[in-house]
């Protein structure tokens, strides 16, 4: 593959097919563990290495698999790749492996792995596979990492809590105070606040989309909705 066609993998996965404003795939861990960034970004980064190490396991196996098994081979493949990464955090940052707790494991039931595996590691190289879960890994950490600092911040007013829990007691001083004084606002850290900030986040996603192809054709141009929004009229 050529060097151009690797940055397509790359804006596809972090904006362009961003699987959390985009393909509103992996719910799960964006309502749950996005009340802080720490929670998030740690969260994130491990889905992001499982993709990874997926599609590159799965691709160089991808003509060998019979047709009839081939899902429950990749749900072992991707089971086997979590429970390395779990036993990972489990040794190493004990304490985030506790709060992070089931969602970890839960990572081989996520539909973002299995479905980068179905549409791409199972059709392409190893090389351009394991970029593409990367990608597409990290793009779903971006958006979590934004709704969890969103939600923090209204919610506790703070910004890296609990940062010792993955970098140890020497983080403890790097805890941000946005907000001094603050009492706190329970909505942001709870599920319906993931909701509404995922809705925000989305909204302006597709602002910036359309306001990049309105100035791409022009600044009278009438842009085509994007995943059924509303048609943004002529300029004026």
């Amino acid at each position: 593959m050529s060097m151009q066609e690797y940055k397509d993998i790359l804006h596809n996965g972090l904006w362009k097919q961003n699987t959390g404003v985009v393909q509103l795939l992996g719910m799960c861990p964006l309502l749950a563990v996005s009340n802080s960034v720490v929670n998030a970004v740690s969260l994130g980064l491990a889905t992001a290495v499982v993709m990874a190490l997926s599609g590159a396991s799965i691709s160089p196996i991808r003509n060998y698999v019979p047709n009839e098994i081939r899902i429950p081979v990749y749900i072992l493949i991707i089971a086997v790749l979590v429970t390395v990464v779990q036993y990972v955090m489990n040794a190493y940052m004990y304490s985030l492996y506790i709060v992070l707790g089931i969602f970890i494991p839960l990572i081989v039931t996520n539909c973002i792995v299995l479905a980068r595996i179905e549409a791409f590691a199972g059709k392409n190289p190893v090389l351009p596979a394991a970029v593409d879960g990367l990608a597409m890994g990290l793009g779903l950490t971006a958006v979590l990492a934004v709704l969890g600092g969103m939600r923090e911040i209204v919610g506790h007013g703070t910004l890296f809590a609990g940062l010792d829990l993955a970098l140890g007691e020497m983080a403890k001083g790097w805890v941000i105070t946005v907000i001094p004084d603050y009492h706190g606002f329970l909505l942001a850290i709870l599920p319906p606040g993931a909701f509404i900030g995922l809705g925000l986040l989305i909204a302006g996603k597709n602002y910036l989309t359309l306001r990049a192809e309105r100035k791409a054709k022009g600044g009278n141009a009438t842009i085509a909705p994007v995943d059924g929004g509303c048609t943004v009229g002529h300029g004026g």
